[in-house]
């Protein structure tokens, strides 16, 4: 069974080397006493959410401060290319669920996009919270899956200006039910089953109302291409996480723990 996770700020983990004392503090390590109930001697890992992470065994627990001592120090390298994800908001906090699978199955950042179609609309204050409301998905649901890298939240899009996500090094696949190319195809058509260049691939995903005509000519004449996942059509909640599992399959990144 693997260890559990805790997290600390970006950069905390840097000077740390085997046998130095690692110390969770705030939230983290009242989950790690109060909720888990850990004691010395168990073991755990701490990550600092880009790559670090650090096995060791608990020194130490308190609802201020879990110490851990450190026994190895791993660097887990960028994926490449990256996959990224522009997620349409929908209602019912099905953008919330596709982010959290999502960051379950291994993609590395997301757009929140205020598509014309979509129903839930972020305006003013509820914009900031909504936002930092993704962050805490994103956080929590990168501990369950034990990952030392969280996915980055980028910049808002609205509408057509989702077409900004296109570009040199990108490959961009507009998830679409009229697409006439599978993703496979469109994946394997861009080299990147024989070492392609791309440096990102991003999956956009439209709301519950699809994509709009004025959006999918804008993404099309900026390069991004219509794909097909399958011959059902998905919820906005399902397509991202169903196309990032069949990515990281055509990548061979499903596999075992190295």
């Amino acid at each position: 069974m693997s260890n559990p996770l805790f997290y600390v700020g970006d950069g905390e983990l840097a000077p740390v080397s085997a046998g130095a004392t690692v110390v969770v503090s705030g939230a983290e390590a009242r989950h790690a006493a109060q909720v888990m109930r850990l004691s010395p001697g168990e073991r755990v890992d701490v990550a600092d959410g880009s790559g670090r992470r650090v096995s060791g065994t608990v020194h130490s627990a308190a609802p201020d401060r879990l110490e851990v001592t450190a026994e190895t120090v791993h660097d887990e390298p960028a994926p490449h290319p990256e996959l990224v994800l522009v997620q349409a908001l929908a209602k019912g906090d099905r953008d919330l669920l596709a982010i959290q699978t999502a960051t379950e199955l291994g993609f590395d950042a997301v757009h929140p996009w205020q598509a014309e179609r979509s129903i839930v609309r972020w305006k003013g204050d509820k914009a900031a919270k909504a936002v930092t409301k993704w962050e805490a998905a994103l956080l929590s649901a990168s501990k369950q899956a034990r990952r030392a890298r969280v996915p980055r939240t980028e910049k808002v899009l609205d509408g057509v200006g989702v077409a900004s996500v296109c570009g040199p090094g990108s490959l961009v696949l507009v998830l679409h039910e009229d697409a006439r190319q599978s993703l496979g195809e469109a994946v394997a058509e861009a080299g990147m089953l024989t070492g392609g260049a791309v440096e990102r691939i991003v999956l956009v995903v439209g709301p519950e109302g699809g994509i709009s005509p004025a959006e999918t000519a804008a993404l099309s004449e900026a390069g991004g291409r219509p794909v097909l996942l399958g011959r059902h059509v998905l919820r906005s909640s399902t397509a991202g996480p169903a196309a990032v599992a069949v990515l990281q399959q055509l990548l061979g990144r499903f596999g075992p723990r190295t």
